[in-house]
């Protein structure tokens, strides 16, 4: 018998060269040109910094800094400025009325007005309100009050007015204010011209510190006592 190898060989050669006719040399790799020519424009958007150019993330590095932040840095503090100085006038202290200017009231009386002219009082008189220059204060009430007993006129210019204090030696110590009621102490003595001059003086009194004060009513102490009964012995 003779061998079969070499016939063996033979198909085998004949195969690999019919599968060669078929298949046909490889196709040679597109250059650069013809690549970037025959690419579609792309509609996604650009690979972020954190991909690559295929689409696939990128990969990390644990030495990779961090991001920068979004945020602007915090503006440098700005200087501070020296405080204002303090106005003309000072803010007024615990428990002190603020300091203000206006004119002061006094009130004095003409006689035999029946009331006509002010507040009916005395002997068919009335009482009268005046003004004074502005005066700066805190509390009306002494500046107003002294004001009125520093007066040594009985006349009151041409007004008509008359001034029955005008030869009293009052002086003011000080006074409270509850909102409704002006409460005034006062050192000194009258000196008054007669009976009627008793209701012109505590209308003097009552109603220059009722207007200083913005109270309802007024209650005055000559010496410790109520002043109408200092007034009751005259």
């Amino acid at each position: 018998m003779k061998p079969i190898r070499p016939a063996l060989g033979a198909a085998a050669l004949a195969a690999v060269l019919t599968l060669a006719a078929c298949f046909g040399p490889p196709s040679p790799a597109p250059s650069p040109s013809t690549t970037a020519s025959s690419a579609p424009a792309s509609t996604s958007p650009p690979a972020s910094a954190g991909t690559t150019a295929s689409g696939t993330p990128a990969p990390s590095s644990s030495s990779a800094s961090p991001p920068a932040p979004t945020t602007p840095p915090a503006a440098p503090p700005q200087p501070t400025t020296a405080p204002a100085p303090p106005s003309s006038s000072a803010p007024a202290a615990e428990g002190q009325l603020p300091e203000q200017t206006a004119p002061l009231t006094l009130y004095y009386i003409a006689i035999e007005d029946g009331g006509v002219s002010g507040p009916k009082v005395g002997c068919g008189d009335s009482a009268v309100a005046t003004y004074t220059e502005p005066v700066t204060f805190r509390d009306q009430v002494g500046p107003s009050l002294t004001r009125l007993f520093a007066n040594r006129s009985r006349e009151i210019g041409e007004s008509g007015l008359v001034n029955v204090l005008y030869q009293s030696t009052l002086k003011y110590l000080g006074s409270s204010f509850d909102g409704t009621t002006i409460t005034v102490y006062l050192s000194g003595s009258f000196f008054l011209g007669g009976v009627c001059d008793i209701p012109r003086a505590e209308a003097q009194i009552n109603l220059t510190a009722i207007a200083a004060a913005g109270a309802k009513r007024a209650e005055v102490f000559v010496n410790g006592r109520p002043m109408a009964d200092v007034l009751s012995l005259k």
